[in-house]
């Protein structure tokens, strides 16, 4: 009887958790039906049978971590014909329109639950599982905590703690203060380990620049309804940042390579990871060869990716790589911080809020939209000479955008 095994994760992810079978044993099943959804440190995904039969046993139960290659359960392919399919605990939900794009685990879940996916609205382009989930708990009382069913998320790609992961519930005395536990998602316990080896293994400092956004602004004014009719997207901040910082990385090799071993490899492409805080934790993914790309295609790009990044439907492949990274805290308010590098990257760049402030230009004091840049970087390749030229050369660019254009 074929195994059902987690697959290969992608680059540099080699485990996941078992989130939330879609089967139980004794199901049968057809080719290419989800079976099991699995949590990994970037995305969630589902695996499916790649041929038709019976589950037969389940190895590994709902909140535990898995390995690539491990056993979750086991199909039995000969039953598929003589076992009887298992009455389901709930009517089916009526059958999805072609007009309406709905996530396979979205589709399992209405079933589950007999919610009708037709009423269910999308929080995006799709009906996702947690439009559906949130389509099936009941509304509270003024006073009765919201119900969610067993594994359902409590945020978008975080599962609520199963009984194996919760401690048990009990009845606070009064006046006490309540606490709760809950596991890790494994984004999050990701998030935090990498984090730590950042700081432990790089030589990490960061130097900060201000620049004056009046001329990408002003430039913003003009262009915008014509760029968006046009392209069908807005022109935000993001293209020109990035067109700068790919700019400046030409000028300054080193912060777009990395360390390996004893070795510098340097980058001859440019792979620029945008930094997106969706609401299971921060992901980035990746533009692709982002010195092709047009500032039409990076604000598309962007917005997909934070569409995707919300409903939960980024890919491995989207997240894979990057030789540097931009993120953007200006767009929660932060007027300045100091960005952690998303190794083995050696340069990361922060924007931050766009704050009128009083500067002086031309022996005067006048009210411009200024932002705080910061550059942190690996000190064990790049010199602190190169990091403040770097982002002097980013301020040239951001203050003078038709220098984008002459040097091509």
């Amino acid at each position: 009887m074929p195994n059902i095994v987690v697959p290969e994760l992608g680059e540099s992810v080699v485990e996941a958790r078992v989130a939330k079978w879609l089967k139980t044993v004794g199901d049968r099943v057809a080719a290419g039906e989800p079976l099991v959804e699995l949590e990994t440190e970037k995305i969630d995904l589902e695996v499916s049978a790649d041929r038709a039969g019976v589950l037969a046993s389940i190895a590994h139960q709902e909140g535990a971590d898995v390995k690539v290659g491990e056993v979750l359960g086991v199909l039995d392919e000969a039953a598929a014909g003589t076992v009887p399919a298992r009455t389901p605990p709930h009517p089916p939900a009526p059958a999805v329109p072609d007009d309406v794009r709905v996530t396979p685990t979205a589709r399992n879940v209405a079933k589950a639950h007999a919610v009708n996916i037709e009423a269910v609205p999308a929080s995006g382009p799709r009906v996702t599982k947690g439009d559906v989930l949130r389509a099936a708990r009941p509304v509270a009382g003024p006073e009765a905590p919201a119900l969610r069913p067993p594994g359902a998320p409590t945020r978008r790609g975080e599962h609520a703690p199963t009984a194996a992961t919760q401690a048990p519930a009990r009845a606070a005395a009064p006046g006490a203060r309540a606490e709760t536990r809950e596991r890790m998602s494994k984004r999050r316990a990701t998030i935090a380990r990498r984090l730590v080896e950042a700081q432990r293994t790089a030589a990490m400092l960061t130097t900060f620049n201000e620049v004056d956004m009046s001329a990408v602004m002003d430039l913003r004014a003009r262009r915008k309804d014509a760029f968006q009719k046009q392209h069908g997207v807005g022109l935000g901040i993001a293209s020109f940042f990035v067109r700068a910082s790919i700019s400046a990385l030409r000028a300054f090799p080193a912060i777009n390579a990395e360390i390996q071993g004893d070795e510098v490899v340097y980058k001859h492409y440019y792979d620029i990871g945008m930094a997106v805080g969706a609401e299971g934790g921060l992901v980035v993914p990746v533009l692709r060869d982002a010195d092709t790309m047009s500032f039409a295609g990076v604000e598309h790009a962007i917005r997909d990716f934070a569409r995707r990044a919300n409903d939960g439907t980024l890919t491995l492949e989207d997240l894979r790589g990057g030789t540097f990274t931009i993120t953007n805290g200006g767009v929660f308010g932060s007027l300045m911080s100091t960005p952690i590098l998303n190794p083995p990257q050696v340069g990361i760049l922060g924007l931050h809020k766009i704050a009128d402030r009083p500067v002086a230009a031309n022996g005067q004091v006048a009210i411009r939209p200024m932002m705080y840049l910061a550059l942190s970087y690996d000190h064990r390749i790049v010199d602190g000479r190169e990091a403040v030229q770097f982002l002097v050369r980013i301020k040239e660019l951001i203050e003078d955008p038709a220098l984008m254009l002459v040097e091509g």
